[in-house]
């Protein structure tokens, strides 16, 4: 119920980018400041009053109609859980206007290199959902862990807004503000709407799952959001960082008119991701087991429940560099101000997954030894509900026909990559798999000296084999002199910690 909840204050957040988008609203924004502040303080007032509008006769409807959207989202929810349903995404309206109004706000932050503070907002969003798990939910339930997050994000806009009055940029609602910027503003709209229906098409490929996954039985929601959650940390440390880092300097390249650096700089930060993905996404793999028990396997989450979420968790492992690659490609075309381009691959890729989900759901009992195949090689034998493993696979399948797709397209427009992120790329997956097959043999090893049903001994066992494994990678990759390890180990000489911090804006609400 708690995650089906997000579905529709996702979409409305989604809708909402298109206005408070932080890419678009940052140029326009340091152009009307590059002539006069009073300039820059007039289009903010239009903004903020332009957005307030917008999500408070958008939330007025969708609060209406949340009993009949909430029947679409999770069909297979019982009567019980359907009214809960619709007491959890009543609360969490709230969410898309603090957060929507903390992304503006993050506009000015970061148009003034205030980095720093807005790198700290995601951190109280989470602080307050602790809260209200802690606080709230012993005497409110499910509700009061909804309240958590709206608390959350609260704490997301109010960590900002002291350095929003230093800057003197604190908004007032002003219809005059509004009218004179409207032709701005919806420019602003207008740019903004790609970037708007791709995060869209992303939205709903996850409530067509979530409608699939509540017919599968109970919990197979909460396993496929607990295991994209998880795969979503390595995903956030390495796709969305090198991306995010990579996007202005992209954007200043092609606005200059240098082809050349443009290319090579988006190359640059392919044979990086490439080089910490692989060997994340095979750790993943191998250790997922330790890695669920460890984060998740306490109180209620049982065994039969550990080994269903690492099976799902390996299945989305499978796309960690493929999701990576996607999100700077995707940031690639943006900087080149070829927005429609990658919107019309996750279209294709969409469809493709939703279609694929069905097909795999339906067909799976059609190819017994297949499916008793599949389940051997995850270890879910005679585990309920392996049913909703089709999912993630079909989520995956997806994203690497995503990458391929855009890759393709990257190099039509640009010229060709491959050739110089293909050494790189067969480097360290040759290092990965070694890595891999060295610290598969040490969980064994290492099974019989820890007392693995301990939360100390799943974690010892976990955390000596990866890092067995990682000094094999480490190794293989210094005998072969890799380019991207000799970069990296020259960089950490270097004082990155005063490097300043960069933060995307959220592009859900659930995280």
């Amino acid at each position: 119920v708690y995650y089906a909840a997000f579905k529709i204050p996702d979409f409305l957040y989604t809708f909402l980018l298109s206005v408070v988008s932080v890419t678009v609203l940052i140029p326009f924004f340091l152009e009307k400041i590059s002539s006069s502040k009073e300039g820059g303080k007039v289009f903010f007032n239009g903004v903020f009053t332009f957005f307030l509008l917008v999500v408070f006769l958008l939330s007025a409807v969708i609060f209406l109609f949340i009993p009949y959207l909430s029947g679409i989202i999770a069909p297979g929810f019982s009567l019980e859980a359907k009214q809960q349903l619709i007491s959890v995404t009543r609360i969490l309206l709230l969410s898309p206007l603090l957060l929507g109004l903390s992304n503006l706000f993050s506009s000015i932050v970061q148009s003034y290199n205030k980095f720093f503070i807005y790198a700290l907002s995601p951190i109280f969003y989470n602080i307050g959902i602790i809260l209200g798990i802690v606080f709230l939910f012993p005497f409110y339930g499910i509700d009061g862990i909804a309240v958590g997050v709206v608390l959350g994000a609260f704490m997301h806009l109010g960590v900002q807004v002291p350095a929003l009055i230093k800057l003197g940029f604190f908004p007032v609602v002003s219809l005059k503000s509004l009218k004179a910027n409207f032709s701005e503003m919806w420019k602003v709209a207008k740019l903004s709407f790609p970037r708007t229906f791709g995060l869209g098409l992303n939205q709903l490929v996850f409530v067509f799952i979530t409608v699939i996954a509540s017919f599968l039985g109970v919990g197979s929601i909460a396993i496929f959001n607990l295991s994209f959650s998880l795969q979503s940390v390595p995903l956030a440390v390495v796709g969305v960082s090198y991306s995010v880092a990579a996007f202005p300097i992209l954007a200043k390249f092609f606005v200059n008119n240098q082809r050349q650096e443009f290319v090579e700089h988006a190359i640059s930060a392919a044979r990086q991701i490439v080089f910490w993905s692989i060997p994340i996404m095979m750790l993943t793999i191998v250790l997922r087991a330790q890695i669920v028990r460890v984060v998740l396997g306490s109180g209620r989450f049982d065994w039969q429940d550990t080994r269903l979420t690492a099976a799902t968790l390996a299945l989305f492992a499978v796309s960690i560099t493929a999701q990576s690659l996607i999100i700077l490609f995707v940031r690639s075309f943006y900087a080149a101000g070829k927005t429609w381009k990658p919107v019309f691959i996750n279209a294709i890729s969409s469809v493709f997954i939703i279609g694929l989900s069905l097909w795999f759901v339906r067909s799976r009992e059609a190819f017994p030894l297949l499916k008793s195949l599949f389940e051997s090689i995850l270890r879910v034998e005679g585990v309920e509900g392996t049913a909703m493993l089709m999912l993630p696979l079909a989520f995956s399948v997806g994203m690497v026909f995503n990458v391929i797709l855009l890759f393709y397209l990257f190099q039509k427009d640009f010229g060709s990559i491959w050739v110089f992120v293909r050494k790189a790329f067969f480097q360290v997956l040759t290092a990965s798999l070694f890595m891999s097959i060295v610290c598969y043999f040490f969980l064994g090893v290492l099974g019989k000296i820890f007392d693995i049903n301990t939360f100390i001994g799943i974690f010892s066992q976990g955390l000596v084999s990866a890092i067995l494994g990682g000094g094999t990678w480490y190794f293989i990759l210094r005998l072969i002199k890799n380019k991207e390890l000799e970069e990296i180990v020259n960089s950490l000489k270097q004082k990155f910690w005063r490097t300043p911090v960069i933060a995307p804006e959220p592009e859900a609400l659930d995280r």
